[in-house]
């Protein structure tokens, strides 16, 4: 996972939205959900295909995690989620029960095509 401190994570939404990962996905009863279809999908559903970590510049304590996200069924998103001591503690197990084989390496936005 890359530390990065200059951009904001809706800098990095909006450039993988221009990839094609315009999908958002919440997190609801254990699932990710796709925010328009209502589709729920499990950790064993899910591909990690990026993921971007940020510490709040004033504050940090704000700490958060972008993950970009292909399903099994090839819709395409991003989930935003919090990390630290404000952590939905549910939500960080559904992203550890996640296989591992699911986990793209080393990817970001600029080897993406």
């Amino acid at each position: 996972m890359k530390k990065e401190m200059s951009k904001h994570e809706t800098d990095y939404i909006k450039k993988y939205e221009e990839e094609g990962y315009t999908s958002n996905f919440l997190f609801d009863n254990n699932s990710l959900i796709d925010s328009e279809t209502k589709q729920v999908y499990k950790p064993e559903d899910i591909t990690i295909v990026a993921h971007h970590r940020y510490e709040g510049m004033s504050d940090p304590d704000d700490m958060s995690i972008l993950y970009v996200i292909e399903t099994k069924d090839k819709i395409k998103g991003t989930h935003l989620i919090g990390y630290g001591p404000m952590a939905d503690l549910e939500e960080a197990e559904f992203f550890k029960d996640i296989p591992e084989e699911n986990y793209a390496q080393n990817s970001d936005i600029n080897e993406l095509t």
